[in-house]
């Protein structure tokens, strides 16, 4: 076995990647709850219907998507639920080509970004969380 293959099966790797996929889910709808208007503020300008309702469903979805994912608790399907949010967050919020210069620029970033972090919660999804995790005890 090569040093190529002895890293892959790090049991380690797999939580490490969990933690900090779900540490941006985490952070954020906690944001989102500490500054529950100005997010529902802004769901209102994007054309959300029921922003109130729309900002306790992602707050639930990052928070609670988020721990199940850094825990490895039903995972997969966090990662799917994540991945349906991201990929609804990154077309409603970050619709970079509505933008001007330096503003254009930012918002394809973080559309870049967002559909980077699908990516690494599609892997979740189809692999699984890995062994260090409480869907494998």
């Amino acid at each position: 076995m090569n040093n190529t293959t002895t890293l892959h099966y790090n049991p380690l790797l797999p939580l490490v990647g969990r933690i900090l996929l779900g540490a941006l889910f985490v952070v954020a709808g906690y944001g989102k709850l500490t500054g529950f208007a100005g997010f529902a503020g802004y769901l209102t300008k994007l054309g959300f219907p029921a922003p109130e309702a729309m900002a306790v469903l992602a707050i639930i979805f990052e928070l609670g998507g988020g721990i199940l994912l850094i825990i490895g608790w039903q995972a997969r399907w966090a990662a799917w639920a994540l991945v349906l949010f991201t990929l609804v967050a990154t077309f409603a919020a970050h619709r970079f080509w509505d933008f001007e210069a330096a503003q254009r620029t930012m918002q394809m970033t973080q559309f870049l970004k967002n559909l980077a972090v699908a990516g690494g919660l599609l892997m979740v999804a189809c692999f699984g969380p890995g062994s260090a995790s409480l869907d494998k005890r």
